[in-house]
């Protein structure tokens, strides 16, 4: 218990560390620019809420707030920000003017800065690597039985060349995956390039979404397969069923029972009609070929499959380019925003994670063996992530601030004090309101998280 306790206080102090560093860094470019250029700075702060320490230093105060999420930088001359920054020490009306150029180079050092650490990240994901599965394939490996995807002729052993006319590279990650391809999809067919048996073939299928409750996400399109994945065992969870067994993280299942095993969903039969009995793992450990009783638990009157306390399939290291990497970032977010913003398109702002929702999703990550390269390549994507949607023309915004100064460059005097406040806050608010909203959400996922995907392929 005090084990576990040190580990969740570890865990929670890194993703506080990461998260931070990450607005920090975003804040920081501002700052700098800010003071390169002669606008006054009151306030760089980090994190929110009343401040538990301040000091005032060159005539800037730097202060440490109570709430432990991001930060900001106060730089009146730029915008009036006192929804979120507090009520400014300057009027604004005694400030010295500043250049339409100006505030253009402060609003957009934020950005840059962001993108400085993406690369930066990404240099050192280069280096020492990100865990990949060493089975990362789009091969069809599970179809649901009576599934649109099975109604459609789809079978275990297909590889997924292309998804509504889209090459595809992985079956559940990224944007290019065939996961992300049936999301996306807009018609009421969804069509499937595959190789089966050395021939391309073309088949159409229907798609369902689950039903959700009202305060859950809205579900997404599916099609009911799964991907192919090596019976390798990846990690073992400490205490577990397979840790008492004797599985070890690198063993290869290669049959249960005397029954071949090529594929992990080749052990549900088995496992399901043993439930209760001890069954005999036959292992590849290295060089040694191993037999390993394990003892499974009876079938509960809930259902549901046997947690062997096992991640599967086996991770290899793979070292991509940084310029790679952060053009792989920068795609993503394009595509997830145009699916946003398309009239027919199912993925809706809710499907979008806040503050809250990245950080349980650094605390997963952190969690899993090779946590901090997963998390190191996760960063890349949030600092592009924070990057391009900051660069967005929406007051409030970096790229609002750009963008009204450019209207004031073309107009030749500053736009109207009342108006840009009134303008300001209420987007401001809108921001507030919006990031309320999807921590809505991500609250809901951690209060009743979604089933695991073996449990709903039952």
């Amino acid at each position: 218990m005090v084990f576990d306790a040190l580990k969740f206080l570890f865990i929670c102090l890194e993703v506080l560390l990461i998260f931070n560093l990450l607005i920090v860094v975003h804040e920081l470019g501002h700052f700098l620019a800010a003071r390169w250029r002669g606008l006054v700075v009151e306030k760089f702060a980090i994190w929110f809420g009343k401040p538990i320490w301040s000091k005032t230093i060159g005539g800037v105060e730097y202060r440490l707030g109570s709430i432990p999420a991001g930060g900001f930088v106060a730089i009146p001359q730029l915008a009036p920000m006192e929804a979120v920054e507090g009520e400014s020490q300057h009027k604004r009306e005694e400030l010295p003017p500043v250049k339409p150029l100006d505030k253009m180079i402060v609003a957009a050092a934020g950005p840059i800065f962001s993108l400085g650490l993406a690369f930066a990240m990404a240099v050192i994901v280069w280096f020492v690597g990100k865990p990949q599965s060493e089975f990362d394939t789009t091969v069809v490996g599970f179809v649901r039985e009576g599934g649109p995807a099975a109604e459609a002729g789809l079978r275990p052993g297909d590889k997924i060349l292309a998804v509504d006319g889209q090459p595809v590279k992985h079956f559940l990650s990224g944007t290019d995956s065939v996961k992300w391809r049936v999301v996306r999809s807009e018609g009421e067919k969804i069509p499937f390039t595959v190789l089966r048996e050395g021939q391309e073939i073309r088949i159409e299928s229907g798609w369902t979404k689950p039903e959700t409750s009202s305060w859950r996400r809205p579900a997404l399109r599916e099609v009911q397969i799964g991907p192919r994945i090596s019976p390798g065992v990846g990690f073992v969870v400490r205490g577990s069923l397979a840790d008492k067994s004797g599985l070890r993280a690198g063993d290869l299942v290669t049959e249960v029972n005397g029954e071949p095993i090529f594929n992990l969903s080749d052990m549900g039969p088995i496992i399901d009609a043993n439930r209760g009995k001890e069954v005999v793992f036959g292992i590849e450990r290295g060089a040694e070929s191993l037999k390993v009783p394990v003892a499974l638990p009876p079938a509960t009157a809930e259902g549901g499959p046997v947690d062997f306390g096992i991640e599967w399939g086996r991770t290899k290291l793979v070292h991509p380019d940084p310029f790679t990497q952060v053009k792989d970032a920068a795609l993503s977010i394009f595509r997830m925003v145009d699916a946003l913003f398309s009239p027919q398109s199912d993925v809706k702002a809710a499907h979008f994670s806040g503050p809250v929702g990245i950080m349980r999703l650094y605390y997963q990550i952190f969690e899993s063996p090779d946590g901090w390269r997963i998390a190191l390549a996760f960063s890349v994507l949030i600092n592009v992530n924070l990057a391009l949607l900051n660069l967005l023309p929406f007051p409030v915004l970096d790229g609002g601030h750009i963008t009204l100064a450019v209207i004031e460059a073309i107009r030749r005097k500053p736009i109207n004090v009342r108006l840009l406040e009134a303008v300001q806050t209420a987007c401001a608010l809108l921001l507030i309101g919006f990031m309320l909203y999807l921590t809505f959400y991500d609250v809901g996922d951690i209060v009743a998280p979604n089933p695991p995907a073996a449990e709903k392929a039952k």
